[in-house]
This record gives C-alpha cells, structure tokens and sequence, in this order.
C-alpha cells in the first residue's frame, strides 16, 4: 500500500520549521555584525543591535516548535492508521 502523501506537499509545522530557518539566519548574520568591531577595535554597535542578536534564539524555537508540531502530527496520522 502506497502512501498518499505526495513528496511536495508541505506537512504540518514545515512553514514553522522555514520560518524559524529564516529567522535564525537573520539573528546569525546580526550577531556577525555585532561582534566584528570588537575584533576589529572599532567603536561597537547600538545596543539594538544586540537585540537582533538574540533572534537566533526566537528562530531555534520557532522552529523547534514546528518540529514538535510534526511530530504530534504523524503521531494523530499513526494512530489514525492503526484502528
């Protein structure tokens, strides 16, 4: 018996498991930028940028979360499929 799932659908939490990619990303270019003067010995960054810096956070949780979400829902699918 073949799956019905077919290989270019998006499953639950993948769009959460994107989003916090993108995220992560993000907050890993701002911490580069934020660490490069002190390297450098030039004057550092605003402190807002320190903030941006914690975005790699907020992306790992993010998508922590959709892989959580995933999880649950191949265990709904799983349970689904055994009665």
């Amino acid at each position: 018996m073949r799956d019905k799932t077919q290989t270019n659908s998006a499953a639950p939490g993948d769009r959460l498991i994107r989003a916090g990619a993108v995220v992560f990303f993000i907050g890993a270019v701002a911490t580069l930028v934020t660490v490069t003067p002190f390297l450098l010995g030039t004057t550092p960054f605003p402190t807002y940028m320190f903030g941006l810096s914690m975005l790699m956070g907020v992306g790992f949780l993010v998508a922590g979360a959709g892989v959580f979400r995933s999880i649950a829902a191949g265990r709904r699918q799983a349970r689904g499929a055994s009665r």
